[in-house]
């Protein structure tokens, strides 16, 4: 089958390296936007094929989508006009069948086939769905969610939520997760009556312990979400169709649980964790074990011509005894490391002959709920207690430990439950190992800076609890990262704020910051407003 070919200057260039990408989300996106000065001065082609007829979206913002707080025109990463004039071929509403290695072509579900020199998989992943009867009882036909059952991923789900939001319905997250909670939030303010139902006995049960946990439920039955805890799901329950419909489909009416329960609503929201896509790539023979296997320089196991991206791609090089990949836990998940990589490939591949400084590792990733007036931070392990007995090697930590041991864990906690308030530091020698804060967003912005730098806390540690004290100024640091996503720091925000930029889509547009998971806004009008405040009034 002969290669794709697109009509005018990309026929002319016939003989120039093609890089093939596929898929099109926010990854995707920041790589093409590498490789476009490339692709306009004749020195490479790129062709991009998406399963989704839309361009690349950021999918982190669906849910702010859903309940009305941004608009598909805000989160949209490419400009498909300005992309295929500069010579991209964008191939979009085509799924990938099965990639042929060996003649080095990508074939398409229309039939046709698309040679490359070189091949990116950037396919994300696609959200779990729990086996639930009612949900997909023929093991043997493809997965089709019911009417009134939502993973919240693409902007069909979107749409879906937000007329459940505008109707005041009943909405029901399964999942006790960051996104879910996010979703059920931002539901529950803008009208939509929202219960979170999960198996844990806490939400966000990964990433806090179970005190934060209680001060969380606490804000958020504050907030009039009902939280079903220690509730495990068995099956959806779905009403008759409505006479006249055709096709006849029924509709989600309730969840039912383990034990006889059931949790009555209007719109069932699936959270409960993603997947990598690695389907075509194992189909492909590539290796793949939670993700596509590749190496530090992105590049798949066993094949040069071939890299991974993003959620789908597993860092893990064939060194056995590589310190980096010992840790590996798989795809992080986040879209800040996928972003990382896509820079870091675009300029691999522009400039192949040359030398490439390494792929720089991920620090240790921070957990923030992105939510109106409820505050979460978290990172590191925060399991442990501050009366937990030390280790038997070293039961003082001091001239009596055993020579070599680490130095013993440190806990720190200070909690106001009537007030949603929750610290918990847990340090080894001074530094940062784990925290989780809860309802203290000055007092978290410091530890996020001091878990990322590896530096010592004060002392005193309850000065740090002195930050959210009313009338004391945030800290203020320009080297200080706030888009976490992008990798942007106070500094630039502050020049771009200085040089004209008003809103925050205006400091977006110019730095990148905001465009990733949107927890940033809140810190980047604030330097706008910070900013304005100290200008002088006219006259």
């Amino acid at each position: 089958m002969m290669p794709l070919e697109r009509p005018g200057p990309q026929v002319a260039r016939a003989h120039m390296p093609h890089i093939v990408v596929i898929g099109f989300g926010p990854v995707a996106a920041r790589l093409v936007d590498g490789l476009l000065p490339a692709v306009q001065s004749g020195q490479l082609g790129v062709t991009v094929v998406g399963d989704e007829l839309h361009p690349a979206y950021n999918r982190v913002l669906v849910a702010d989508l859903g309940v009305g707080r941004t608009t598909v025109d805000a989160i949209t990463l490419a400009a498909t006009a300005e992309l295929e004039a500069a010579g991209v071929v964008l191939d979009l509403g085509r799924c990938v069948r099965r990639v042929d290695r060996a003649r080095q072509l990508v074939h398409l579900s229309d039939g046709r086939a698309v040679h490359y020199d070189k091949l990116v998989f950037a396919t994300g992943s696609r959200p779990v769905v729990p086996k639930l009867h009612g949900l997909n009882p023929d093991p043997n036909v493809p997965l089709r969610l019911p009417a009134g059952v939502t993973t919240l991923r693409d902007l069909k789900d979107a749409a879906t939520l937000h007329r459940a939001v505008l109707g005041g319905r009943r909405v029901v997250v399964l999942g006790g997760g960051i996104l879910g909670v996010e979703a059920a939030l931002a539901a529950a303010e803008e009208g939509a009556r929202v219960t979170v139902v999960h198996h844990g006995a806490h939400t966000l049960g990964r990433s806090i312990d179970a005190d934060a946990g209680q001060v969380l439920a606490g804000a958020l039955q504050a907030r009039g979400i009902a939280v079903a805890a220690h509730a495990r799901s068995t099956a959806v329950v779905l009403d008759a169709a409505p006479a006249g419909d055709v096709p006849p489909e029924a509709s989600f009416t309730a969840l039912k649980l383990d034990g006889g329960g059931t949790v009555p609503g209007d719109l069932l929201v699936l959270s409960c964790g993603v997947r990598p896509r690695t389907e075509v790539a194992a189909g492909s023979g590539l290796r793949t074990a939670r993700g596509i296997l590749v190496d530090h320089s992105l590049q798949a196991h066993h094949d040069p011509q071939v890299f991974a991206i993003g959620d789908c791609a597993e860092i893990r090089c064939l060194d056995a005894g590589c310190r980096e990949c010992a840790g590996s836990a798989g795809p992080q998940g986040l879209i800040g490391p996928g972003w990382r990589q896509a820079e870091w490939l675009a300029g691999f591949l522009v400039r192949p002959a040359e030398p490439a400084p390494p792929l720089a590792a991920e620090q240790a990733p921070v957990m923030l709920l992105k939510a109106r007036g409820v505050d979460v931070a978290a990172a590191g392990n925060v399991a442990a207690g501050p009366f937990d007995p030390l280790p038997l090697d070293n039961p003082a930590g001091g001239p009596g430990a055993v020579a070599g041991a680490p130095a013993p864990l440190r806990v720190s906690v200070w909690a106001d439950p009537e007030h949603g308030k929750y610290v918990k530091m847990a340090t080894r020698d001074g530094v940062l190992e784990g925290f989780v804060s809860v309802g203290m967003p000055r007092a978290a912005a410091e530890l996020v800076l001091l878990f990322e730098r590896g530096a010592e806390l004060p002392a005193d540690r309850s000065a740090l609890l002195g930050l959210d004290s009313a009338g004391l100024p945030a800290p203020n640091d320009p080297s200080r990262t706030v888009c976490r996503c992008a990798g942007v720091d106070q500094r630039t925000i502050a020049a771009a704020v200085a040089e004209g930029c008003g809103t925050v889509a205006e400091v977006s547009a110019r730095t990148r910051a905001g465009t990733g998971c949107g927890g940033c806004h809140g810190e980047v009008r604030a330097l706008i407003e910070q900013h304005f405040q100290g200008a002088p009034t006219p006259a």
